[in-house]
């Protein structure tokens, strides 16, 4: 596919740096650079004399004017990530000079990109398929090892193989049925049928391995939600700064220090968790204090489990009694807080009989931290976390054509064993192959395609 229109962009973070990087790609990529770039020094060449793959030093000028020196990459199509001509300019660091660059560009006939419009166009020339699409996205909002590996395990095509391996035999089924369809007068023979429905039992079989990633796929790319609670000068913000590795909440001695939520994220055993440190739970002193509560209570609603922190050095509350109680239902870790004092909690007999997970640390000299951490690791990530399996991790849209997908190969199993009329069987074939087709994108639309490239940052 050829985009008539070229787009332009910075490609970098906004903001004070060395170096800040712009992007040009498109038909007119060479010719646009060629009206901003002022060659430097006898071997530098204007951009469209330029050999692929090389870079020229020299200066953008605009209005007759230096805006400042650069480098200039020239990456003639197809040996591009967009499969275009495309010109790449290293210029210094700052909010002015980029900004002053890119409206170059932008005079001289180029088209500011949108959202992830680079990475959409790499798709739609063929270079990457819609889930390495997607893993770019994934790679550059990787906030611990594992989820960048996951992102570069997909971002080479992992994923993208076995969907196509099964999408092929969806299809290769299809196929057959379709073709019994041309000839209503012969019965689909007993060894055919018997072959026919083990390519789709298999196939619902691999999906069912791939729904199994979805958890874990969901956690590694957008973390998972721990609400850190317990009464007021429990330690909750001592615990968060263990866990953290800084110190990032005020601590003191005064009960109540904690007015407002605080949310940080930490790498737990290669996984993204996201502490939530919430005020203490009590009746409020003020207007300041019981909003702070209310945050606390809405930040409990939205996580996924949480860190109930007790005092060991006091004896049980009925302040903690009544938390225990009301969030016995909640996915939780009990952690047993200040065991450098000499421990006078205990527990009530319920939770002795029937214990939830259970942690004992001191957040002053960080005993118990990296116990507490496996503790962690194991609530949310059940077993090894394997290389085989970030290399198939899926995302929530992968999850959703998958079930689609595996609905109607059930059916149309179903409707095969049953000897029903095989235009049903089709159709359900037919149905389930655009759905997983939907996950590399053989079967889009552009509406699917603006929803996943919108979320991309201008300039990738």
């Amino acid at each position: 596919m050829i985009l008539e229109d070229t787009i332009a962009a910075i490609a970098t973070p906004l903001g004070e740096g060395g170096l800040s990087v712009l992007r040009l790609s498109g038909g007119q990529a060479l010719a646009i650079a060629d009206q901003c770039f002022l060659p430097a020094g006898k071997n530098s060449l204007k951009p469209s004399a330029a050999p692929s793959h090389t870079i020229q030093f020299g200066k953008i000028v605009h209005d007759e004017k230096i805006i400042d020196e650069v480098l200039l990459a020239v990456l003639r199509a197809p040996r591009t990530f967009t499969r275009e001509d495309t010109v790449e300019i290293s210029c210094h660091g700052g909010l002015l000079p980029a900004k002053l660059v890119l409206d170059a560009l932008l005079v001289h006939g180029a088209r500011l990109a949108e959202p992830g419009e680079f990475t959409k166009r790499a798709f739609l020339n063929g270079r990457i398929d819609l889930a390495q699409a997607e893993a770019v996205a994934d790679l550059i909002h990787s906030r611990t090892e594992l989820a960048l590996e996951a992102a570069n395990e997909q971002l080479a095509g992992k994923l993208s193989r076995r969907i196509n391996h099964l999408r092929d035999n969806l299809m290769h089924t299809l196929a057959h049925v379709e073709a019994h369809l041309d000839f209503p007068d012969e019965d689909i023979s007993p060894d055919t049928k018997e072959k026919l429905l083990q390519r789709l039992d298999d196939g619902i079989a691999f999906m069912d391995e791939l729904l199994r990633t979805a958890n874990e796929g969901q956690i590694l790319r957008r973390g998972i939600r721990a609400a850190i609670i317990g009464r007021p000068n429990a330690g909750k913000s001592s615990l968060l700064n263990q866990l953290l590795g800084r110190d990032r909440a005020i601590v003191s001695p005064i009960a109540g220090t904690t007015r407002d939520t605080i949310e940080e994220t930490a790498n737990i055993r290669g996984l993204p968790v996201i502490f939530i440190d919430t005020a203490g739970l009590r009746e409020a002193r003020d207007e300041i204090e019981l909003e702070g509560i209310r945050r606390s209570l809405e930040s409990l609603a939205r996580a996924e489990f949480i860190l109930h922190v007790l005092d060991a050095s006091e004896p049980l509350t009925l302040a903690d009694e009544n938390y225990l109680a009301e969030f016995a239902g909640k996915k939780r870790i009990l952690v047993l807080n200040k065991i450098d004092l000499p421990r006078k909690l205990e527990l009530p007999a319920q939770l002795v009989a029937h214990p939830a997970s259970l942690g004992t640390v001191s957040s002053l000299n960080g005993q118990g931290i990296e116990a507490l951490k496996d503790a962690i690791k194991s609530l949310v990530w059940a077993g090894e976390i394997r290389a085989e399996m970030l290399q198939v991790a899926i995302n929530a849209r992968h999850q959703d054509a998958l079930n689609r997908a595996q609905t109607s190969a059930r059916r149309a199993a179903d409707t095969l064993r049953a000897d029903a009329t095989l235009e049903l069987v089709a159709f359900d074939l037919r149905t389930a192959a655009n759905a997983v087709g939907e996950i590399v994108g053989k079967t889009s639309t552009e509406d699917l395609l603006d929803s996943i490239f919108s979320t991309f940052c201008i300039g990738k």
